[in-house]
This record gives C-alpha cells, sequence and structure tokens, in this order.
C-alpha cells in the first residue's frame, strides 16, 4: 500500500492525513499483517478512520503498538491507548484515527471489519 495515494483517495484533512500515514507506515515497517483502513468519515462522529491491522504474537502486538504511539509523539500527536498489558488486543485512540492491533485468533473472534462494512468502506 501506498500511503500518499491512499490518503488522497480517502479526501482527509492535513492532520488526518499525517495521522494515518504514520500509523499505517509504522504498522507497515513493522511487519504488521492484514493491514485495513475503514473510512468512518459522515458515518460516525467517534474518528475519521479506524485501522485495523494484526501481529504475530502477544509481543508483537505489544511493540507494533509502542512504535505506533513512538512515531505519533515524535510527530506531535497524542494518543492514548489500553490492553497493552495483556496485548492480544490493543486499542489506540489518536483522536481522527482509531487503531486496532489483534492476535489473529482475537480479530477473528470480534471481526470488527465486518461490524462496521454495513456502515463504512473498507480499503485494504
Amino acid at each position: 500500500m501506498v500511503v500518499k495515494e491512499l490518503a488522497q483517495k480517502l479526501d482527509v484533512t492535513p492532520d488526518d492525513e499525517k495521522i494515518l500515514a504514520i500509523v499505517t507506515k509504522t504498522l507497515d515497517d513493522n511487519k504488521a499483517e492484514d493491514l485495513v483502513v475503514i473510512d468512518l468519515k459522515g458515518k460516525t462522529s467517534i474518528a475519521s478512520f479506524m485501522v485495523v491491522a494484526s501481529g504475530t504474537s502477544q509481543r508483537h502486538v505489544a511493540s507494533l503498538a509502542e512504535k505506533v504511539q513512538e512515531n505519533l509523539k515524535a510527530a506531535g500527536y497524542k494518543s492514548v491507548s489500553e490492553g497493552a498489558e495483556k496485548a492480544d488486543w490493543v486499542l489506540i485512540d489518536a483522536f481522527d484515527v482509531i487503531v486496532h492491533i489483534f492476535k489473529p485468533e482475537v480479530r477473528e473472534f470480534y471481526n470488527i471489519e465486518k461490524m462496521w462494512s454495513a456502515v463504512a468502506e473498507i480499503r485494504k
């Protein structure tokens, strides 16, 4: 996936574009699997985008989440997270972008993409 092309296709604001680019590049660079961006603009007020990805293990999930937060902070964006202590599923709220990083079996169980597919466009 080319992050800039994706951001252009999704017609995002400059901050949304930067946050989305940081998140997706960080996940891609750190070998996250099955990266999906869900466009929430105009569908809900909670965020503009939801990013869903998988890590191969608890350690990988925790590492991915840590790297995303470090890179957001380095770029001047705040974020908060939940679930890092167990690392089966880490949620990062970067305000305009919500990030879910799962172990594969946990992602399959919750199936967030299916839950949101009725109201939002999913891009892989």
